[in-house]
């Protein structure tokens, strides 16, 4: 079958170099009294960001309103010109980059947004503004970070991590919290947008207000790739995700949401299933909204992965797993756990629009990964020299049980890795056979999670320790079974807390009752990671947030222990 593939059509041309900038002319130089700071978006309507962190550089990125460009720029020579400059302070009196961007690289071929890497032209572990400048406008002001040479010897690394930030589902007051911190960097594990626009994974009855989303083709589920535009767009034009995106440099993954729920591959058709869609098993279809979901997200999300449009095989196309350096503390893994994975395992029961799984599915040749990424894994584990190896996974590691013994069921078994038990031992013995200290960060679940990954279920050896970060909003277990708040959650939290662990021996603490995000902090000595609940019920940025739990792990001892002040 050939569902993957097709005939290249896109002329995408990739990111802007500081080559291929040219020198502002006089009228559009981003110095002097005429240039003024866009306040009512107009002109930027989703501010900046940047992300794909190298020791030299970072990419940068904004959207033009379509208004502000009138149209397709590569046939209006009479736009004004836009200019992105970088410099060591707010001031941008020392630029250390600066110039035009060719106008035929902001146009409706790229959804009107603009990525600029600027490697290779930035100092190591270095902070800058940054901020693009049209028609005498500029930007928003936006903070970038490099990371730190690689034989450098840092003594810390502070990530704020987020994941599954349902639009419809609640407000984003978080981010402006994720915004304050003093962090060095932003990790997102996946779930930057969710393909509804009908409150399909919601609760209640609709969006919370304000929230409202019509999808250009005016289906329910994102069928093309102006739908995907439309819905990062629309996303990205929250003011507190701005601020987050704008205070700190986003390493980014993904997770099934980016382009539809459950998604998977099918080996045997050669081409992506996206099981919630009419024609999700049709191989070209399935194959063409992949491509849209793809495409939309390179353009909205500045990550640095491969993305060549025009390769003959989707696979081809995009490689999102790579790994980054943090100088001789820590190495850091992003793997990908959707574009590869087999489908859901057998058997599995349906309750209540869950799917549980009746056993840890052990098929040898089941895989999350697929075989290149799975190697790629091996030797990134096994070869590093840090202080720390960390893996950024979008789902759950560790066994996720309900029941005991015989009598357990595995919720999300499509999801997790209960669903791929015999690569998951592959890999946890990769991590067993490194020789820095493992953590692993992994989301999807909606919950906190703190607990040990051991090899050879809850008796073997510790090879590593995962913290879970909540979701921002999407529906969590609580929420889902309507015990999230009231008198109900005053029984259920302390219950969930203490059966959920007394399932999985390998927890040391579950909380599935708020959202929020997480801090970790890495030092040469041990690993803290702070969880915080913040109210998605406020759309305001002092949103009410309290620290819900803090656990340290020491650097020679897997099992975490729980910090109390």
């Amino acid at each position: 079958m050939t569902g993957a593939r097709r005939t290249p059509t896109s002329g995408y041309r990739g990111d802007v170099t500081p080559d291929e900038l040219t020198t502002p002319t006089h009228a559009a130089s981003p110095t002097g009294d005429t240039v003024t700071t866009a306040s009512d978006d107009e002109r930027f309507p989703q501010s900046v960001a940047s992300g794909g962190p190298t020791a030299n550089g970072v990419v940068l990125w904004t959207r033009l309103s379509p208004d502000s460009v009138g149209g397709d720029t590569s046939d209006d020579e009479d736009s004004a010109e836009l200019v992105v400059e970088v410099a060591e302070d707010d001031s941008f009196a020392d630029s250390v980059v600066e110039g035009t961007v060719p106008t035929d690289r902001y146009g409706p071929g790229t959804g009107h947004t603009v990525r600029v890497d600027v490697d290779g032209h930035l100092d190591p572990d270095t902070e800058y503004a940054y901020r693009f400048v049209h028609g005498g406008v500029a930007s928003r002001t936006g903070h970038c970070r490099t990371l730190p040479a690689p034989d450098a010897s840092p003594d810390s690394l502070r990530l704020a991590v987020v994941a599954c930030q349902d639009y419809e589902n609640g407000y984003y007051g978080a981010f402006s919290h994720v915004a304050a911190e003093d962090v060095d960097f932003l990790l997102h594990l996946g779930d930057v947008v969710y393909e509804s626009a009908a409150n399909l994974f919601g609760a209640g009855d609709g969006p919370v207000a304000g929230h409202e989303l019509e999808l250009p083709s005016g289906e329910p589920m994102a069928s093309s790739l102006a739908d995907y535009r439309y819905l990062h767009g629309t996303y990205r034009r929250d003011p507190h995700l701005q601020r987050a995106l704008e205070a700190h440099t986003l390493v980014a993954g993904w997770d099934d949401h980016e382009i539809a729920d459950d998604r998977y591959w099918d080996r045997t058709l050669d081409a992506p299933v996206v099981p919630d869609h009419d024609r999700g098993a049709d191989p070209r279809y399935a194959t063409d909204l992949t491509d849209a979901g793809i495409r939309a997200f390179h353009e909205f999300v500045p990550i640095r992965v491969r993305y060549d449009d025009d390769a003959d095989h989707v696979h081809d196309r995009f490689r999102l797993y790579r790994s980054l350096r943090f100088g001789d503390l820590l190495d850091l893994l992003v793997t990908d756990q959707r574009f590869y994975r087999d489908g859901p395992p057998s058997p599995t029961v349906t309750l209540a629009g869950a799917t549980f799984g009746l056993g840890v599915d052990d098929d040898a040749d089941r895989t999350m990964l697929g075989r290149d990424q799975r190697e790629w894994f091996g030797r990134q584990a096994r070869s590093s020299e840090a202080r720390w190896l960390t893996w950024a996974s979008a789902v759950l590691t560790q066994p996720f049980r309900v029941g005991v013994g015989p009598l357990s069921v595995h919720p999300k078994v499509g999801a997790t890795w209960d669903g791929y038990a015999a690569e998951r031992r592959r890999l946890f013995a990769d991590l067993g056979a490194a020789d820095p200290a493992v953590v692993t960060l992994s989301g999807d679940l909606h919950t906190y999670v703190v607990g040990t990954q051991r090899l050879g279920g809850a008796d073997g050896p510790a090879v590593g320790t995962e913290f879970m970060t909540p979701a921002v909003t999407s529906v969590n277990i609580a929420e889902n079974a309507g015990v999230a708040s009231g008198a109900l959650a005053r029984l259920t939290r302390p219950l969930f807390r203490q059966l959920f662990p007394a399932m999985n021996p390998e927890m040391a603490f579950f909380d599935s009752h708020d959202w929020g995000y997480s801090v970790v902090e890495f030092t040469r000595e041990d690993c803290t990671y702070t969880a915080y609940a913040v109210d998605k019920t406020d759309d305001t940025a002092d949103a009410d947030r309290r620290e819900l739990v803090r656990f340290r792990r020491s650097h020679d001892d897997p099992v975490p222990e729980r910090v109390r002040e």
